[in-house]
């Protein structure tokens, strides 16, 4: 073993050398073609810029676009672990994964119109405590205040650490015996709680970790919008006797929409894929507990249905893709929207006046 273990180490390297030589070979024939398209064909102004960036975007094409064909071509399979080598491709695989999504278990027990429900609970929680919390620091974080640079700092630092860490760090925090929740409702005279075991309580753990890692990430894009707002409209909205309720709804709220909507948007998209807390905290693998995607997980790589996986994600894909869509025509559409713009165009031409 110890003999074979340099003659496979200078394999390894030989084949990485190829593989390098390969990839520099590909970028000095597609530097080549663009230099005599671009440059000596078209005599295009900005030839050079695009021969610099474009490796980089056909990485990131190949990067992005290989993974999403062969998961798509994936869903159109059969394969699971005793057909990983020789599944069959067709339409009635799609059709038959399709049905089996919404008409099967996805895991064990549980069906995935039950699944899905508890993701849209936990992302409506995550998205309200985050926008709500997230803009209230904002507020108090935008007005002066001895340490603000401190506060600023230390409210960062949930969002700042890696998720992984955060939610082991978290999950030892529920333990039944050594947590400091149960220790203290124990010191209190209370019982201690089930947060692993019971059903209820673990998916309270869950939203209760990711709200602490997800309220910096609002704040600070709150935070910045704020900052960006004129100092006239409130200046003009006390002269005329506003209360902050009202300075907050008609003032503050539609001018940082253009913000907003793209921070609500990312909030929906991250939470309702988010996998790591509600994997981690669900340390018993409560069926119970699990939302689409660590259901998606569960499917995938504990019951090895790849094909039905696939399509599992594509349906989970489309669903995303609808809630955004709606999400923004909403928003689009809505009163405090055509305030916004107003007020924008308004603040425009004072200052061009």
């Amino acid at each position: 073993m110890k003999s074979l273990t340099p003659q496979i180490m200078v394999s390894s390297l030989g084949q990485l050398g190829e593989v390098l030589l390969v990839i520099l070979l590909a970028v000095a024939a597609l530097e080549l073609v663009l230099w005599l398209v671009l440059r000596r064909l078209l005599h295009y102004r900005y030839a050079l810029p695009l021969m610099l960036v474009a490796p980089g975007i056909v990485g990131l094409l190949l990067l992005n676009l290989y993974p999403i064909g062969f998961e798509i071509g994936l869903a159109f399979s059969n394969m699971n672990l005793l057909r990983f080598r020789n599944p069959t491709y067709s339409l009635s695989m799609a059709w038959q994964n399709l049905a089996s999504v919404f008409t099967a278990p996805v895991l064990k027990q549980q069906y995935f119109f039950a699944v899905f429900l508890r993701t849209a609970l936990w992302t409506v929680i995550q998205v309200t405590f985050h926008v709500t919390l997230g803009l209230f620091l904002a507020i108090l974080l935008n007005r002066p205040m001895r340490l603000r640079g401190l506060y600023r700092t230390l409210l960062v630092v949930p969002w700042a650490l890696p998720q992984v860490v955060a939610s082991l760090a978290w999950r030892g925090e529920f333990n039944y015996e050594y947590g400091f929740p149960n220790v203290m409702l124990t010191r209190l005279g209370l019982h201690a709680i089930q947060w692993k075991s019971d059903p209820f309580w673990n998916f309270v753990a869950m939203n209760v970790t990711n709200i602490w890692l997800g309220i910096p990430f609002m704040v600070v894009i709150l935070l910045g919008g704020l900052q960006s707002l004129s100092p006239s409209y409130f200046e003009a909205a006390d002269m005329d006797g506003a209360s902050g309720w009202r300075k907050l709804r008609s003032i503050t709220l539609p001018l940082i929409q253009p913000i907003l909507t793209p921070a609500v948007v990312l909030g929906i998209i991250w939470t309702f894929n988010n996998f790591n807390v509600p994997y981690f905290i669900n340390e018993n693998n409560l069926e119970t507990s699990d939302i689409l995607v660590t259901a998606l997980f569960r499917a995938a790589f504990d019951f090895n249905r790849y094909g039905f996986s696939a399509m599992f994600a594509l349906v989970i894909f489309v669903i995303l893709l609808a809630i955004s869509i709606v999400y923004m025509r909403m928003v689009s559409f809505s009163p405090a929207t055509a305030v916004s713009r107003k007020a924008r165009e308004t603040l425009t031409v004072g200052e061009n006046v």
